[in-house]
């Protein structure tokens, strides 16, 4: 099927008989899958809207509140301290492991992930592209310096000894909402290098993806012979620009999402279905096992 042509659309279609038609786009070879929160549920972290489209309560951090003031970074480093240890433990699920299965089959070429927890990486996707970074990481904003959460988890403990995490609900972005008198008197850690402000090393709310990722991502898009969105409801522009490019260039893309999508009239397959039982199918019917 040369890129032009069109896949049969899979709007009404029942159950998961709508992948035969996902599993011929993605016989074509060559895929790339770019992913969203919606691929992360079943491990355990909630997406950002749901199936309804509208978004979770609660304001997300922006980079400009974040390296505004003290009181902003303790906030969000207290809720974030809470919600770390439930992120931590999260494992990837059936549709990561059904990526990295068509990944080696050589059916998907690279991925792109708009989540920030690494459960591509820990699924062996090793080279998986982190648009918005990895909140298993942290950088001082002073010197640059890149440190792991584990070891900025370790040192939070001991400045914060008399801090209960309390039993919270977990956030997609791995924190947890906390009251105002369980954040006040939260300790910072600085960088341990200079003394600096660090920040987990993912793109916040106000803050640009960076230029060389981004082009590394238009890379990508432009040698795949498809683009198959997992799990994103392509609400910003982050992830939609990828999609816009696909359809410019007449690659044909195909969406995997519980709920609409702002990409939905630039695909020629769109299925409303759960991740992972979807991708396993769709592997099993590719032989990627």
């Amino acid at each position: 099927m040369e890129a032009s042509e069109a896949v049969e659309p899979a709007e009404g279609l029942a159950g998961l008989a709508g992948l035969a038609g996902l599993a011929r786009l993605l016989d074509r070879r060559g895929a790339v899958v770019l992913s969203g929160a919606g691929l992360s549920t079943e491990s355990g972290i909630p997406d950002y809207r749901g199936a309804t489209g509208r978004r979770r309560s609660g304001t997300p951090m922006t980079y400009q509140e974040f390296t505004g003031g003290e009181a902003a970074r303790r906030r969000y480093w207290a809720r974030s301290h809470t919600g770390w240890p439930a992120f931590a433990r999260a494992r990837p699920n059936a549709g990561h492991q059904a990526v990295e299965r068509l990944r080696r089959s050589g059916h998907v070429a690279a991925v792109i992930t708009q989540n920030v927890d690494g459960l591509h990486h820990a699924a062996g996707t090793r080279e998986a592209v982190e648009l918005h970074g990895g909140l298993d990481r942290v950088v001082c904003l002073d010197c640059r310096r890149t440190s792991s959460r584990a070891e900025l988890d370790r040192r939070l403990d001991e400045l914060n000894r008399g801090f209960r995490r309390p039993a919270a609900e977990l956030r997609p972005d791995g924190d947890a909402l906390l009251a105002p008198e369980q954040v006040a008197g939260f300790r910072v850690a600085p960088c341990a290098d200079c003394g600096g402000v660090l920040k987990p090393d993912v793109v916040f709310f106000g803050e640009n993806v960076p230029a060389a990722r981004v082009e590394q991502c238009y890379d990508l898009v432009d040698a795949a012979r498809s683009l198959v969105v997992l799990g994103s409801s392509l609400t910003v522009l982050s992830g939609l620009r990828f999609v816009r490019r696909a359809a410019r260039a007449r690659l044909p893309v195909a969406i995997v999402n519980q709920g609409s999508t702002r990409g939905d009239d630039l695909a020629v397959l769109r299925l409303d279905l759960a991740l992972g039982p979807a991708m396993t199918e769709t592997a099993r019917l590719l032989g990627a096992a």
